[in-house]
């Protein structure tokens, strides 16, 4: 393993976060907080102290193959979510480590879940730092940093392969450090075209802000307690809606229609089946929760909404889903483990992992009809390689294994199966809410501060999707 390398890369990574934990500094003199300067100005300083030590020199062996990427990946990310955390602990605004931590990788891994009770008491500078986190995070903070830097393309493409979402990462153009510009100019695209469209719904600036970034993330944090509900709008529901959808789809579709190449984009059957599963679970829904409405359009309001979140593992809500009937809570919790387009800043298990894994089990039993049967998976008519079908099925074993190992740990706090259920599924696939005591209405704070650092765990696993996370903790033998 190429040790120094692993360790400039994470300076890289340290001194980005570093300089981005600046926003919050200014936002605080900006409404008068300047009591939380010291707050981000000790863990900036120390990011940027420790990525100057790290990249003073850079190494003569500058390789990187698939372990130094993963641990490159997983170690900055876990670096990054324990400075991330100190400013709510320095400021008083969350008073120990496992639940400063929980609020700060719940921020970056886009998970929207959350220990506070009383988010409205937050200074503007912690609000703005927690949305911002989601920001980083829905992209990939390593993306933003390939995207600035010069670097080997062979390398760059390991650490992408490590961060984006899905079985599989590609190349938009020949230089990855130029796909990362593309993907990150299209992200901040949209981010700024939400903010703007909120803003002009009535959205305070602050708020426009907040929440642009937070739907980016597809994360969910918000600065009422009530969430999108607060603002009982909508124009802005339907903005919100209309573009955590958008983030939710594979962002190599959005460059396909920039070079004029529609028929790339139109017939992609990951994203039909993610917009078919979005119509037929909100119309399933509203027939579903009518009777709790004055009308159809208010069922059907809150239904779109409310997929759309949890489609996309963003985690907003415009109602109490625990008051919903039990089928429409089973469907949501469904679509929790579906989630998203590979390649977009949604959570959960991808639509196209979903759909490899359900084309390899009637491939299957095609073949025990019919042992001669010569029969392939297909993604948009094109063969999937065997690589990436025996990716997918080993990613949903090793998911659903640590899945009921953090249900178990964390059933020594007491909640029902359903809570502690719904706490690691919501976790796992980053959606922010789950059931019961840790639906829209409630929050994470009465867990241990050992079930908050098992669920912190999950979170990253959901994020970095499981591999760079074991690497991390695998044989030091270096991996092509």
């Amino acid at each position: 393993m190429n040790y120094k390398m692993v360790f400039y890369m994470m300076g890289q990574i340290c001194k980005v976060v570093g300089v981005f934990m600046a926003l919050p500094i200014i936002v605080g003199f900006i409404y008068g907080e300047e009591h939380v300067a010291l707050s981000f100005g000790l863990p900036m300083l120390s990011l940027i102290f420790f990525g100057i030590l790290f990249t003073i020199r850079k190494p003569k062996d500058n390789s990187v193959f698939s372990m130094e990427g993963f641990v490159s990946v997983a170690a900055s990310w876990i670096a990054i979510s324990v400075f991330g955390s100190l400013p709510f602990i320095l400021s008083g605004e969350i008073n120990d480590f496992p639940s400063a931590l929980f609020e700060t990788v719940s921020g970056f891994t886009t998970t929207g879940a959350t220990i506070l009770e009383d988010v409205e008491k937050m200074s503007r500078s912690c609000l703005f730092w927690r949305a911002f986190t989601h920001w980083l995070g829905g992209m990939g903070i390593l993306m933003f940093v390939l995207a600035i830097m010069s670097s080997n393309d062979s390398r760059t493409m390991h650490m992408m392969r490590a961060e984006c979402a899905g079985p599989k990462v590609g190349r938009l153009v020949s230089k990855s450090r130029f796909t990362a510009r593309i993907l990150y100019g299209i992200y901040i695209t949209l981010t700024v075209s939400e903010m703007l469209l909120l803003m002009l719904g009535g959205m305070p600036l602050f708020d426009s802000v907040i929440h642009a970034c937070s739907s980016a993330g597809t994360g969910g944090f918000s600065i009422y307690g009530d969430s999108i509900g607060h603002y009982d709008s909508l124009y802005i529901e339907m903005v919100i809606a209309g573009f955590i959808l958008l983030f939710g789809v594979n962002f190599n579709l959005y460059y396909y229609l920039l070079i004029k190449k529609f028929s790339l984009a139109f017939k992609n059957e990951e994203v039909r089946v993610y917009f078919g599963l979005v119509i037929t679970a909100t119309a399933v829904i509203t027939a579903n929760i009518v009777h709790l409405y004055s009308s159809v359009g208010g069922a059907l309001r809150h239904s779109f909404f409310m997929v759309a979140s949890t489609m996309t593992s963003t985690g907003f809500a415009t109602a109490d889903i625990t008051q919903w009937p039990q089928f429409s809570q089973t469907l949501l919790l469904l679509l929790m483990f579906i989630g998203s387009c590979a390649g977009s800043t949604g959570g959960g298990m991808k639509i196209s992992r979903i759909m490899i894994l359900a084309k390899t089990g009637i491939k299957e039993l095609k073949y025990i009809v019919n042992p001669r049967t010569v029969a392939t998976v297909k993604m948009d008519g094109k063969p999937v390689e065997r690589d990436v079908v025996r990716g997918a099925s080993s990613y949903f074993i090793l998911f659903m294994s640590l899945l009921a190992i953090s249900l178990l740990l964390i059933s020594v706090d007491g909640y029902s199966f359903g809570e502690s259920a719904s706490a690691v599924i919501t976790c796992m696939n980053n959606i922010g809410y789950g059931l019961g005591a840790f639906g829209p209405a409630g929050n994470f704070s009465g867990l241990s501060g050992f079930s908050k650092i098992v669920l912190c765990f999950d979170m990253l696993l959901g994020r970095l999707e499981i591999y760079p996370l074991i690497m991390l903790f695998a044989s030091k033998k270096r991996y092509k």
